[in-house]
């Protein structure tokens, strides 16, 4: 059996929904039981059915991405659709589930409460962190070491919160359920409440002594580092999720300006300065990208502000197939009067004298112009 939805359609978490519509009908076609040999045909056609009701409906798979596969058939089974359950980017409320959130909505308050981690609507992410990549990082993708800070189970008193875990044992007053129902009647009937139970905090557990380690809560904070994967084309504050246990982290990825590139989605744009004799007569030049250097024409007559197109020399489309492309905006540079040579005052004066770009040009002083004597 697959190990999640994408597992099953064989494709990766960022796959296309163009992608993922193409490996069902592929999938379907090699496991359909009606023209397939294969041994448990029915069994994959029915895995591979299921996986593409999930990862089809981008509500759903969005879901299914924050929950993880075990929390998001846990949340079908309860009867409900996850996808409208609100913010269910929520990976766990760790050991100790509080009871209580929900008021007097009983069942439906403790399932939001168990799968979502947290009250009833739904919760956040067990840490947050950031990290930073270059340019260069998100063209080619990279690997990057992420530090946070999460609740781990305290291993001095193996989660139970007891100082000696053997003594530790079932609570009485909820028998370890770690909540207590109230009824009393009111003018529209009886009313029954769900609240945390007093004598064990919720934790559905009772000792003697509370662990010094954790202080009794069975839980203690942990520093942790992973290495994580940033895909190629990610986009300035994309959350990535990462799956550690039951627990998710969100990784915010911010993304460096550039001293030369300018992003728009998958494009990139670069300004490459042109001396004058390059721009009337049109030149070769080399023009840096993010995948090295390039040779690129420069017609006969540009104008300042013209722009060029390297096609597929931009970034990776995240969410999509191929790349985009870097645009080149030639900019005509004007000397500085002061840096100019005495040949070439002669040179910008003989042309003035002529009347500019509305003379017609002598075949002498186009080859000096050629010569560069304008740089």
């Amino acid at each position: 059996m697959a190990r999640d939805y994408y597992d099953a359609l064989g494709v990766s978490r960022d796959a296309s929904q163009d992608e993922i519509k193409s490996a069902y009908r592929e999938k379907a076609r090699e496991y359909h039981p009606d023209a397939s040999d294969h041994e448990n045909a029915q069994e994959k056609f029915k895995e591979i059915q299921e996986a593409y009701d999930v990862l089809g409906d981008e509500e759903k798979r969005e879901a299914y991405d924050q929950m993880g596969h075990e929390r998001f058939k846990q949340a079908e089974k309860q009867g409900f659709d996850p996808s409208d359950a609100g913010g269910a980017g929520g990976a766990g409320a760790g050991r100790r589930r509080r009871a209580g959130g929900a008021g007097g909505m009983g069942g439906l308050g403790d399932i939001f409460d168990d799968l979502f981690g947290g009250g009833f609507g739904g919760g956040g992410p067990d840490a947050r962190t950031s990290v930073t990549v270059s340019l260069e990082d998100v063209y080619a993708g990279a690997e990057r070491q992420v530090s946070y800070s999460t609740q781990t189970e305290c291993a001095a008193c193996d989660g139970t919160g007891a100082a000696d875990p053997s003594n530790a044992r079932r609570c009485g007053t909820c028998g370890g359920a770690g909540r207590v129902e109230q009824r009393q009647r009111t003018p529209f009937g009886q009313a029954t409440t769900v609240t945390e139970c007093p004598d064990c905090g919720g934790s559905g557990t009772t000792y003697d002594e509370p662990c010094a380690e954790c202080r009794g809560e069975g839980e203690v904070r942990d520093n942790v580092t992973r290495t994580v994967e940033i895909p190629a084309g990610v986009e300035d504050g994309t959350t990535l999720r990462l799956r550690d246990g039951e627990r998710e982290i969100h990784i915010e990825v911010r993304v460096e300006d550039h001293d030369i590139f300018e992003r728009d989605g998958a494009d990139i744009y670069y300004a490459h300065p042109v001396s004058f004799p390059q721009a009337v007569f049109g030149d070769t030049v080399t023009v840096p990208t993010l995948n090295g250097e390039v040779e690129m024409e420069i017609p006969a007559g540009t104008r300042s502000g013209e722009k060029f197109r390297l096609s597929n020399r931009g970034l990776p489309r995240m969410r999509g197939r191929g790349r985009g492309d870097q645009y080149v905006r030639a900019e005509v540079v004007v000397p500085d009067p002061s840096d100019l040579s005495d040949e070439e005052r002669d040179a910008l004066a003989e042309f003035a004298s002529a009347g500019g770009d509305e003379i017609e040009y002598d075949e002498g002083f186009l080859e000096r112009l050629k010569k560069g004597v304008f740089g």
